[in-house]
């Protein structure tokens, strides 16, 4: 990295990423610090089974987090309908399966029309809210009783793009504190059969967009000083 790229990210500067899959938000942030040797934060956590944009901010720009943290975003994926997971994704195994042959490409489509708008929605106990302190998914994971308050948030547009059963493909436009995974396991009850998240694309945050991100692996070799033999 030159001396000046440098100082353009302690300085402050904010990078879009497409997260990879597996990676946390936390990775690509210490990757980013690593590389940059910039204080560097993210506007918004992508779980481990999610890609797509994830804005991070470096230097002073690190005061804009909350701000972007708080825009619309929008989604892509899947859920996959006829079984549960105790996490709403890929995170644990499917449980309680059910057939899902009586359902018709009809009632699905009709079936998002509940959770347009102002909704009340229930976090998953496997998620990164705190409680005393800790990440209730430690205490989830070990055994501990977890309560979880429903959220008041907002839905926007939700759309099944294709239909291959038992996996549908969807999109959805979402305030902030929206957890799609939540969204999975509510459609699946809907329609009576279950349901959780199988993939998950974060396409935009506000005015950014996921199609202007770079890859993890090109920001570092773009951004890493290459020492000579």
């Amino acid at each position: 990295m030159q001396t000046e790229e440098k100082t353009k990210f302690q300085e402050g500067a904010v990078i879009l990423i497409n997260k990879p899959l597996t990676w946390t938000s936390f990775d690509v942030v210490r990757k980013i610090r690593n590389t940059t040797k910039a204080k560097v934060g993210h506007a918004g956590t992508l779980d481990p089974l999610a890609t797509g944009l994830l804005i991070c901010c470096t230097g002073k720009m690190t005061k804009k987090i909350n701000e972007y943290q708080a825009q619309e975003k929008e989604y892509t994926g899947t859920f996959t309908l006829g079984a549960t997971t105790p996490t709403f994704d890929l995170e644990s195994d499917p449980e309680n399966h059910k057939d899902t042959s009586h359902l018709t490409e009809d009632a699905i489509h009709a079936a998002t029309q509940q959770f347009l708008g102002e909704i009340m929605q229930l976090p998953p106990i496997h998620s990164a809210i705190k409680q005393n302190g800790k990440p209730i998914y430690h205490l989830a994971r070990q055994g501990v009783e977890v309560k979880v308050e429903p959220r008041k948030v907002t839905i926007k547009e939700f759309e099944i793009t294709k239909i291959e059963m038992p996996v549908v493909h969807f999109r959805v436009v979402c305030s902030t504190g929206t957890y799609i995974r939540s969204l999975a396991n509510d459609f699946g009850a809907a329609l009576g059969v279950g349901g959780y998240m199988s993939s998950l694309c974060r396409t935009r945050i506000g005015e950014f967009k996921l199609e202007d991100a770079e890859e993890m692996n090109d920001f570092i070799e773009k951004n890493t000083v290459k020492k000579e033999d």
